[in-house]
């Protein structure tokens, strides 16, 4: 499920004018790091401004429009850490990840 994501969200990044570099971290299913300068995703483990923390499930679930994200938050489901203005910028990136 990773790649599919990474790749989904690789295709999204090309496309956006998203100048940020964020993470999101699966726990044990992995990470997509988005270097939006660069227009790039991977699955490594850089450094970010703003790192989210969310099981994969959970993850698709919002990309699919099926678990809104300030419900995922408020729940614990999902966490962020740095900047939280950024986290709230990478909406528009999740459609259909």
């Amino acid at each position: 499920m990773l790649d599919e994501v990474t790749s989904r969200m690789g295709a999204a990044v090309a496309k956006a004018n998203f100048p940020h570099k964020v993470k999101f971290d699966f726990g044990t299913d992995g990470k997509v790091f988005i270097d939006g300068p660069a227009k790039t995703v991977t699955n490594e483990d850089s450094e970010a401004i703003t790192t989210t923390s969310v099981g994969i499930d959970d993850f698709v679930k919002m990309a699919q429009g099926k678990l809104s994200a300030p419900f995922a938050f408020m729940s614990g489901k999902l966490k962020v850490a740095g900047d939280m203005g950024v986290a709230m910028q990478i909406g528009p990136l999740l459609d259909n990840a």
